[in-house]
């Protein structure tokens, strides 16, 4: 399924980035072929590396694309992936659901020091709360649970504070 920031994209804000996140649910035996299908895409992906990011259990692997800047950064899960379908450049895909996508990037937001990254994150986060029907007692209840619910808590206080200085604004 697809994450990250093309997830983001597909959920309620457009913004370009140079790398594609997915997630993947395989089995050992399956590696072979997925090196095979990544390198017939022009990716330099070595079997041996993705086979030990495999093992680590939830690791990352980038991969390279050998004809421009672009990088496929794999996931591997072992976990069952919440996803909704949907169509990537007309190719029938799968997104991470926009539930879960928020509850990554606020584990995310939990865990990175660079303001940048963290300003994007959130505004990734609000932007899908706007754009999306977000049920707003589950995916506390989740946050709480990967003890990320103050982090979003401040989002969701700065989205209504904003709101209500927009709403305030054309009254006036």
């Amino acid at each position: 399924m697809v994450t990250g920031a093309l997830a983001a994209s597909y959920y309620g804000r457009a913004r370009t980035t140079l790398d594609m996140d997915v997630v993947i649910s395989i089995r050992r035996q399956q590696l072979g072929t997925l090196v095979r299908a990544l390198s017939k895409a022009h990716l330099d992906v070595q079997e041996e590396r993705l086979l030990a990011t495999w093992k680590a259990g939830y690791g990352i692997a980038t991969i390279e694309d050998v004809k421009s800047p672009h990088t496929l950064d794999i996931m591997f899960t072992d976990k069952k992936l919440e996803r909704n379908a949907g169509r990537f450049l007309n190719i029938p895909t799968y997104y991470q659901t926009a539930e879960s996508l928020i509850l990554a990037k606020l584990r995310m937001l939990k865990v990175t020091l660079e303001a940048e990254r963290t300003a994007v994150d959130r505004q990734d986060i609000r932007a899908i709360l706007e754009a999306k029907q977000i049920d707003l007692t589950d995916l506390p209840r989740r946050a709480r649970a990967e003890t990320t619910v103050r982090i979003l808590d401040d989002i969701l206080q700065h989205a209504k504070l904003k709101a209500m200085r927009s709403k305030n604004r054309s009254l006036g």
